[in-house]
């Protein structure tokens, strides 16, 4: 076990590594890493270390569970734990320590300190709409670092500014602290303050809260609650680790047992306000911009999600086909940044949801930009003057003597060949009129 000052000297040294330092992994057998940019990059120290030894992040681990009983013994329980960390009031850090073959691995994630509004963020108006939101539902999926509790942390901190409502966080850990404006918030970490979100959502209902923010929904007691919460006034919000919105409901669907599921739906149906998926791509130039999927609530899609999805009723079709209410799929809004010229071709083709839908969107945009699509210059035959030969081309003399020997017919075809109309020859005009 180091003692704390050794390991705020060994954070310290990490963040000032790299700019903007998202990330610190250590690993056994590895170097201690940082990631920037979602590239991780590998930071030495003197004396220098090539790899970590299991006891080294042994040590580590140990260090920043500070003794604490709770962790310990889940870490040793369940293989993993959870928990926050601060240096010296200059950063706060969400840490993951983990088993693996034995060995512990830690990821630690850098939390912003400064909550960024919907207006820093470049988030859709559509935000400003949730926050006015009285009660429901409303979900921010996406996978691990995609940005889903900055973009809450954004609605919350307009919720703080606009309206006088008491809130009531439960997460793990806590990480942006919202400091008083017209709204109370009270924060409670998983672990320190309750020990299932479940439960501290049940308590979290005899507390008054207009709004509550529940971390992530794990569990089908968590789903059960926060719908009870919805139908009873509240406005929730919470986060699910799924691709996109249809996935996300039936992510949801998938907790409970086949008996419960049509009660289920109908219950989301009329609960859910706004599902909002998250994807982090790649920006020309350096750095990453967010990709948003967004579905709301009509009454098409409420009849999807009651009775599930068909080849002509499906999440995707609903969100494409609603623009007008600021909805939108992935694809639509990977298409924009690309035609904004913010991300290139090729990551706007690997992010997309659809690839036939996004590669005939892309052509279209190259084809309107006076691009070629496909190239097609190249294309000749093997041996033209094999397959063609050329032929002598022969005087008139020659074609009229060849026309009196074939023949009447080869001079009809003579005359067609032309370019003329086909006439009828002087024999055939005579034996017409002896028919006659």
């Amino acid at each position: 076990m180091l003692h704390l000052f050794h390991l705020e000297y060994i954070l310290s040294k990490l963040m000032n590594a790299a700019p903007d330092v998202s990330d610190i992994n250590m690993t056994v057998g590895h170097p201690i890493q940082v990631e920037t940019g979602g590239q991780l990059i590998p930071v030495y120290f003197e004396p220098e270390i090539r790899a970590l030894t299991p006891y080294q992040t042994e040590a580590l681990a140990l260090s920043l569970l500070r003794g604490d009983r709770h962790l310990i013994a889940t870490l040793l329980d369940h293989g993993s734990c959870d928990l926050s960390f601060n240096l010296e009031n200059k950063a706060r850090f969400r840490v993951n320590i983990f088993s693996q073959q034995g060995r512990f691995s830690i990821v630690m994630r850098k939390l912003d300190t400064y909550i960024r509004s919907i207006e820093d963020l470049e988030l859709p108006p559509i935000f400003y709409d949730m926050a006015k939101v009285k009660n429901g539902i409303i979900l921010v999926t996406g996978a691990t670092g995609t940005g889903k509790t900055t973009s809450l942390a954004a609605i919350l901190d307009e919720i703080n500014r606009s309206q006088a409502v008491h809130v009531v966080t439960l997460e793990d850990p806590v990480e942006f602290i919202h400091l008083p404006k017209m709204s109370t918030f009270n924060q409670r970490e998983l672990g320190t303050d309750f020990r299932t979100f479940s439960e501290g959502l049940r308590s979290a209902l005899r507390q008054a809260p207009k709004v509550i923010l529940v971390g992530e929904m794990r569990d089908r007691e968590t789903v059960e609650m926060a719908l009870s919460a919805s139908e009873t006034g509240h406005l929730v919000f919470s986060t699910l680790h799924t691709v996109d919105t249809g996935t996300t409901i039936n992510r949801i669907v998938g907790l409970f047992d086949h008996e419960e599921e049509k009660l289920i739906r109908v219950r989301l149906a009329d609960s859910l306000r706004w599902v909002v998926s998250q994807r982090l791509l790649p920006k020309i130039g350096g750095g990453r911009v967010a990709a948003l999927e967004i579905m709301g609530s009509t009454l098409l899609l409420k009849d999807i999600i009651t009775n599930g999805e068909t080849p002509e009723k499906t999440f995707y079709g609903a969100v494409e086909a609603n623009q007008a209410l600021q909805f939108q799929t992935f694809d639509q809004h990977i298409i924009k940044l690309f035609r904004d010229k913010i991300i290139t071709e090729e990551t706007a083709r690997t992010f997309s949801s659809k690839k036939n839908i996004m590669n005939r969107s892309i052509d279209t945009l190259k084809a309107e930009a006076g691009e070629y699509i496909y190239d097609i210059e190249d294309l000749a035959l093997e041996n033209p003057e094999e397959e063609f030969p050329e032929q002598p081309e022969e005087s008139p003399a020659e074609e009229a003597e060849a026309a009196a020997q074939s023949g009447p017919s080869s001079k009809a075809d003579a005359r067609i060949r032309s370019g003329g109309p086909p006439q009828p020859l002087a024999s055939d005009q005579q034996n017409s009129r002896r028919h006659a």
